[in-house]
């Protein structure tokens, strides 16, 4: 018998049938001697109605009301899934995170997780119940209701499952798995059976939408086996696991694409120490969060720096330069929003030359042009221009062989 932690997402809650297909596949899991602890997020576009109809009362918020108010959207859902196993002989029982024991700091909006004190859980799975935790929330050390920040339902199912020993965390959503590439920018893209831990980050970190990165990193942290999979096919989907060293890796795994980020050039900087770290201070101090970041040669003792930030944060950072500006002696800041990231992932590159003059080749065979670079130890991405980008993940990946399976 084995203890798992199955998430079900927006898609997989979207309706009174999907519902009903949820508790169906819970049963079965049941019935093929297995606990169950089940996770759910808000159906389908649920959080974003609410955060329309916030804005339609009042331009002016709290974030600490705003808690207040998304949080209801998985309380309807853990209340329904409940009602739904009862009627398929399931029992079960539901709890808000803060019942679940989900400890937060008191950041709203974004909370992190504190601690886990899962007792009433545990208590439910020793009575044979199928405990149904609402994801995405949990309570901070001053007793406010906070939210985990977009995605937050993955990061709460893998705390659980860290937190009980489970023995794997079941993400469902409305793809069957990981895959090589965006199927909706590349139609041939191939599901992955099986990905590393840090391969999964980089996907998560330059535009994979399947799983959240915070879930990613909290998993490999604490050791919990992932298991991606569709809760529309219900067919094994994709495992995400620690890195096996006795395994040959492919040499780039997936291709990535992002449009969410915007380009600030901070121009005329004088090349003296401490301009950057003053610029990137008052950066943070404003909470933008950076990416990509390139500084120039030097030319007559003056250079630019170029970073990227979300599109979101493009406003905080260019008040946040305008701030510093003066005090650097820069000459003039600027943005850009027509750009897009590319990226190569792959466990196998450490051990593989000449993955970056393929990936360069590629580009400058059909004409894209590279704006930025950044690189880790499994990753390579470039900044092009958002018209480019489809086509620069199609080339990839035919020129990286991903196209077959």
């Amino acid at each position: 018998m084995a203890l798992l932690v199955q998430k079900f997402g927006g898609t997989s809650v979207g309706s009174a049938e999907r519902i009903r297909a949820v508790a169906d596949h819970v049963a079965k899991t049941r019935a093929a001697g297995h606990d169950v602890v089940v996770v759910v997020s808000a159906m389908g576009q649920f959080t974003d109605d609410l955060i329309r109809l916030a804005e339609e009362v009042t331009a002016t918020h709290t974030a600490r009301e705003m808690d207040m108010l998304l949080t209801a959207g998985e309380r309807i859902s853990m209340a329904l899934v409940s009602m739904a196993l009862s009627a398929v002989g399931v029992e079960s029982a539901s709890f808000t995170g803060s019942q679940a024991g989900i400890i937060t700091d008191t950041t709203h909006r974004r909370a992190k997780i504190l601690e886990m004190r899962p007792d009433r859980v545990r208590e439910a799975l020793a009575d044979g119940l199928v405990p149904v935790v609402a994801g995405f929330q949990g309570v901070s050390t001053e007793r406010d209701i906070t939210t985990l920040g977009r995605g937050g339902s993955d990061v709460t199912a893998v705390a659980l499952a860290a937190a009980l020993g489970a023995d794997v965390c079941e993400i469902y959503t409305d793809v069957t798995g990981v895959f090589s590439a965006d199927p909706r920018v590349v139609p041939s893209a191939q599901r992955l059976n099986r990905i590393s831990f840090d391969e999964m980050m980089e996907i998560a970190a330059t535009g994979g939408r399947v799983l959240m990165l915070r879930s990613v990193e909290f998993a490999r942290r604490h050791h919990v086996d992932l298991h991606v999979r569709s809760s529309f096919t219900w067919e094994p989907g994709t495992w995400i696991v620690e890195e096996d060293p006795t395994m040959e890796e492919a040499i780039v795994s997936a291709i990535t694409d992002d449009t969410s980020e915007s380009k600030v050039t901070v121009s005329g900087v004088p090349d003296r120490p401490g301009v950057a770290a003053a610029l990137f201070r008052e950066l943070a101090d404003a909470g933008v969060n950076v990416d990509m970041i390139v500084q120039n040669t030097s030319a007559h003792a003056v250079t630019d720096i170029t970073f990227t930030v979300a599109k979101t944060d493009r406003e905080a950072a260019l008040e946040a330069c305008r701030r510093v500006q003066p005090r650097v002696g820069a000459e003039t800041v600027s943005s850009d929003d027509d750009i897009g990231r590319v990226s190569i992932i792959g466990a196998g590159m450490k051990s593989s030359p000449g993955v970056t003059a393929l990936m360069f080749e590629t580009l400058s065979a059909h004409d894209i042009n590279i704006e930025m670079i950044s690189t880790s130890s499994i990753r390579i991405s470039c900044v092009v221009r958002a018209n480019k980008v489809a086509e620069a993940v199609g080339h990839l990946h035919r020129a990286f062989g991903l196209d077959g399976p």
